[in-house]
Formats: structure tokens, C-alpha cells, sequence
């Protein structure tokens, strides 16, 4: 099971990537598996929390998951805590930060029973770098038909 970010290695240059845990409710976990789940437009925010800094997920969308019924009504778009050491956290928020770079999440898989979600450090692509790998894109495409 893996969830991938489609348009983050289009629209972003990966610096640096990590791993880290995400804090779910039940019906969440059984959604993700099943591959209910969206990153489109999802991105990372390090700000400071009543412990110190903390890193959250926004704009993941993960749908209800219908077998557990209603008992549970979860928003699908909620904030998500990544789950991070200490001092993960504020070098990314450093490098982040001197950088001038934004964290997203690249994709969510499954590691030994646990949801993992993998963080990239990235920097926004011009429209013109996005249309010349398109259009590299499509040379290539047109001359492995050939």
C-alpha cells in the first residue's frame, strides 16, 4: 500500500526527504489502507505549540472509512501531527526556513504495520522549468514509440 504526491516532483525541486510517523484516529488507518486518501495540495507547517515546535500536516484528505459507519464523524481534511523527534523537527524548521523552502509530503506507505508519511524539503519549480519537463516528457515518450 502506497499513497503518492503525483504532481510534487512535477511542481517542486526535492532537497532533502524524511521520514516520520502521523498521529490517526481508527477509521483513518482503515481508510489510508484501503487508498482513501488524497495528498493534492497537501503541505507541511513547523510552528510553535505549548511543547515547543511541532510539525503538522494540512490538506490531506482522507475519506470516511464506511464499514465503521457513523459512529465516528472525523472531518476528512483535519490537521494531522507528524510525529518527529525533537531535533528532526527543528532542523527542518532551520532548513526550511534559511532555505526559503516549503515541506510537503511526498507519499504514505505502510512499514511493519505503522502509517509512515515522507516529508520533503522543496522548492517551488517556475512555469517555464514545468513546461520544459513536460515537454522532455513527451520527446521521450514519442521516441520510445518510434
Amino acid at each position: 500500500m502506497q499513497i503518492l504526491n503525483k504532481k510534487a516532483r512535477l511542481n517542486y525541486k526535492i532537497l532533502d526527504t524524511l521520514e516520520a510517523g502521523i498521529e490517526l484516529l481508527g477509521p483513518e488507518v482503515k481508510s489510508i489502507r484501503a487508498g482513501q486518501v488524497s495528498l493534492d495540495g497537501a503541505h507541511i507547517i513547523i510552528g510553535i505549540e505549548k511543547h515547543g515546535l511541532e510539525a503538522r500536516l494540512y490538506g490531506m484528505r482522507a475519506a470516511a472509512y464506511l464499514p465503521a459507519g457513523n459512529s465516528q464523524n472525523i472531518n476528512p481534511a483535519r490537521t494531522r501531527k507528524l510525529l518527529m523527534r525533537k531535533d528532526q523537527i527543528e532542523s527542518l524548521y532551520a532548513e526550511s526556513k534559511s532555505r526559503g523552502a516549503t515541506l510537503i509530503p511526498l507519499r504514505i506507505y505502510d512499514k511493519r504495520g505503522w502509517i509512515k508519511v515522507e516529508v520533503a524539503l522543496a522548492r517551488g519549480k517556475k512555469k517555464w522549468q514545468k513546461k520544459e519537463i513536460l515537454k522532455n516528457r513527451d520527446i521521450k515518450r514519442e521516441v520510445d514509440r518510434v
